[in-house]
């Protein structure tokens, strides 16, 4: 690591009223805290530029978009966002989350059962209709960007969320990303169906559908076709029939499979796909009454 990409020592402020605890995970452009709040008294997670990255005017605008659209969000199954904070540098700060990634979870062989993937799903589904509502896409979901406490889940990271619409290649993570994102498509809610898709097709069968994670991958231009496909496997084939890995309910493997389509217009809407995970036996209705 070279000197101007140190991170921050513990005991450094980040911003005034912000302390470092402990560096926690570096990306391609962002580095990421654990840090005590004086005007909270409590620890916070601090979202910040790599030093190195600092003068990278598209990273900035990325991370304060962030910032801005996290302090608009309120729901169970979206991590909170408390302070966009523009001096000396800009950090989002966000609520301290005591669970593990799925990515986590899956590492360690932490089967989740046919009822959990479910309920997974439809908390998957109720956070992203939400976000939708506020007529943005994630573009990212991946079990690394998704914490399990306590039995709920909750998405913590929005630094590709985006409008609809066509976009650039490649805005994603290499191998979760739908075969628009690749080839730089219309970007609508189906391609975070295929992104609540990929995660649960990893969470039921222990291995991505489509290779291996790197962080914030980059697809060569649309117009390198043959490079594309050779780097994206979602361009030349479907994902496996998800029983073809593991023993499941009928009802939960069909959502599953359903979400894959390469055709985004042959996915299952987020209401089409909540109802399909409903009907697993033994999952519990959202809408149900808490047991007495």
């Amino acid at each position: 690591m070279t000197a101007t990409a140190a991170t921050l020592a513990p005991g450094a402020a980040i911003a005034p009223g912000y302390e470092i605890i402990e560096h926690l995970s570096r990306g391609r452009t962002l580095d990421v805290y654990d840090v005590w709040s004086e005007e909270r008294a409590s620890r916070c997670i601090a979202k910040t530029l790599r030093p190195d990255r600092a003068d990278d005017p598209s990273a900035r605008r990325r991370l304060e978009r962030e910032g801005r659209l996290l302090g608009r969000l309120t729901h169970p199954h979206i991590v909170r966002g408390y302070a966009l904070l523009a001096r000396p540098r800009p950090v989002v700060i966000m609520e301290t989350l005591t669970g593990e990634t799925l990515a986590h979870l899956i590492e360690e062989d932490d089967r989740l059962s046919p009822v959990e993937i479910a309920q997974l799903g439809l908390q998957l589904c109720s956070a992203i209709q939400y976000l939708h509502r506020h007529r943005f896409l994630h573009l990212d979901l991946k079990p690394s960007n998704i914490v399990a406490e306590t039995g709920r889940a909750k998405i913590i990271d929005l630094s590709l969320a985006r409008r609809p619409g066509r976009a650039r290649g490649g805005i994603g993570t290499w191998c979760y990303m739908a075969p628009e994102q690749v080839t730089g498509g219309e970007l609508a809610t189906g391609t975070d169906v295929w992104g609540i898709g990929v995660v649960l097709w990893e969470a039921t069968t222990g291995q991505p559908a489509f290779g291996g994670e790197e962080d914030e991958a980059l697809l060569p231009s649309p117009s390198q076709e043959d490079l594309a496909e050779e780097l994206h496997p979602q361009l030349r084939r479907t994902a496996d029939p998800v029983r073809r890995h593991r023993r499941l309910p009928a009802t939960l493997a069909r959502a599953i499979d359903a979400t894959l389509a390469r055709n985004a217009r042959a996915r299952p809407s987020l209401a089409a796909l909540a109802a399909l995970l409903e009907e697993v036996p033994g999952v519990v209705s959202p809408r149900s009454p808490r047991p007495s």
